[in-house]
């Protein structure tokens, strides 16, 4: 395993309590300009007598000089990396993992729409294909992105949303299960909206990422909807710790997930999802 490479703080934003996104930009001129990713894929930060944790990538890999992550506070490595300022520096390896296959959405002899469904906090993962998509809006038919958050003081990036909504041929809806006084927006489950929307089932590809409950009834529903199951695809998440699949710590079934994910097939991967024991 090659030692990590040092990155430095460029920008810190506060996105949310508990949650903000650090801007990196590795030291080493060569490796900067020699750094290439597949939104979709993610890096492992660490930090010296801390730790290491793989952190997704949410940046648009057309810039991938500028490597941002978005850092939710909740175990001992995250808790410190959310401290750091500007000027400071963390160790980086990657980027890792099988990303979101865009290139099948892509305009080849026909643009196939594309459907993002996230929920709770799991929009990170999925930034940088929203990114890669309406950079290259050209290249993709429909765009649908449904967001779901369980409080709806838990969304962040609305301004986001909101400017992604001014596209040409894009719907953005969002949802929240438990709504506050200010909220307009649909009350109850994300995946609600995918019979509310507009979309061409059969030339789509979905992007679906969140807790598994969720990305279960997702991916289901979706196919019921007429998108083929081989066209869904899923990013997981299970405990990483080596990012390299030495540890065994993501097995799932055959595969371990940092190395052979952590973007699935609905038809490959949707067999263990809801079982026990997996």
């Amino acid at each position: 395993m090659t030692p990590p490479q040092e990155a430095e703080i460029v920008s810190r934003d506060d996105e949310a309590r508990g949650m903000c996104t650090l801007h990196l930009r590795l030291t080493d001129p060569a490796a900067r300009a020699a750094f290439r990713f597949e939104p979709g894929q993610f890096n492992m930060l660490y930090l010296p007598a801390v730790g290491g944790v793989p952190i997704s990538i949410a940046s648009d890999p057309a810039e991938p000089e500028h490597l941002a992550h978005t850092i939710r506070a909740v175990g001992r490595v995250t808790r410190v990396l959310a401290t750091l300022e500007a000027g400071e520096r963390v160790g980086l390896r990657g980027p890792y993992g099988r990303g979101w296959p865009l290139q099948a959405a892509e305009g080849q002899a026909e643009r196939r729409d594309l459907i993002v469904l996230t929920g709770g906090l799991g929009c990170a993962p999925v930034v940088a294909a929203i990114g890669y998509a309406t950079a290259r809006r050209e290249r993709f038919g429909r765009l649908v992105i449904l967001q779901g958050v369980k409080h709806a003081a838990d969304l962040i990036w609305r301004e986001r949303y909101d400017a992604w909504a001014e596209l040409p041929d894009t719907e953005v809806r969002l949802a929240a299960d438990e709504p506050d006084r200010h909220w307009q927006d649909h009350v109850g489950l994300v995946t609600d909206l995918l019979d509310e929307v507009r979309f061409r089932p059969a030339a789509s590809v979905a992007l679906v990422c969140g807790p598994e409950p969720m990305m279960l009834a997702g991916a289901e529903r979706l196919v019921a909807l007429g998108v083929p199951a081989e066209h869904i695809w899923l990013s997981l998440e299970r405990g990483f710790q080596c990012g390299v699949g030495h540890c065994g710590h993501c097995q799932l079934g055959p595969w371990l997930v940092c190395r052979d994910g952590p973007v699935f097939r609905w038809s490959e991967i949707g067999w263990l999802l809801g079982t026990k024991g997996f």
